[in-house]
């Protein structure tokens, strides 16, 4: 089925894609109970008439998934965001070569900037740590406000402020074009502790929703809050 798939940079002809996308990452979010930002169909046809988007399509026009590339802080960081793809295509190997071919054209276009993502998936991990990409904290990410404004229709949210912008449910990925480890080191690092990742996901997360709840219910003090670990100083918690 990938072999027929055309991947290739979205332009003005896409357009008429840019409903179908946006309502299929809002009913994907719903069903995995997870967070994201919201973005508008006006807002992604503007990606694929800039050509910084990636998409899917099968010979007859059927879509089948989608990225795109948001640029920040003066475009010094860049992100490749609301990676979608069509549910009778997932598990394919689709979006792993949506991912290369987004992470391409973003080294194209910012050969300088660092690219990064947010995500909860231990799948998208994988492909991004193929690409090499390393975890890091959210300090390492961009500043820029207009970026974390965009998390404000993210049902985490509260989360994320209350952690002052520090951490939340997502994990964050980066890639430094100046300082980076090789894609086959860093492959290699995450195949030997992918069960380590999945089991520190689950428990951040966890923790995180403990931690918030906690605070709520003492008024916002954050009273109860262990000590902090190694784990804990690594995720930010």
């Amino acid at each position: 089925m990938e072999d027929n798939i055309i991947v290739r940079v979205a332009n003005s002809g896409d357009t008429h894609y840019a409903k179908i996308i946006t309502d299929e990452m809002e009913s994907s979010a719903k069903a995995r109970g997870t967070g994201i930002a919201k973005r508008s169909p006006e807002y992604l046809a503007k990606k694929m008439e800039e050509g910084k988007a990636v998409i899917a399509l099968l010979p007859d026009g059927t879509w089948v998934g989608f990225c795109y590339i948001e640029a920040w802080g003066h475009e010094q960081f860049v992100a490749n965001s609301g990676l979608i793809v069509s549910p009778p295509f997932r598990k394919s190997g689709i979006a792993k070569k949506i991912k290369q071919t987004i992470f391409n054209l973003s080294r194209q276009k910012y050969p300088h900037a660092k690219i990064f993502g947010l995500t909860t998936g231990l799948a998208v991990m994988k492909i991004n740590s193929e690409l090499g990409y390393e975890p890091v904290t959210y300090s390492e990410l961009t500043d820029d406000e207009e970026f974390w404004a965009g998390c404000k229709s993210c049902v985490n949210y509260d989360i994320l402020m209350s952690k002052d912008r520090k951490n939340c449910m997502c994990t964050a990925m980066l890639y430094d074009p100046a300082d980076h480890y090789e894609p086959e080191e860093t492959t290699k690092e995450f195949n030997q502790n992918s069960k380590l990742y999945e089991r520190f996901m689950k428990i951040k997360q966890g923790k995180l929703l403990s931690w918030f709840r906690k605070k709520e219910g003492n008024g916002g003090n954050g009273n109860g809050v262990k000590p902090k670990s190694l784990f804990h100083t690594f995720f930010n918690l």
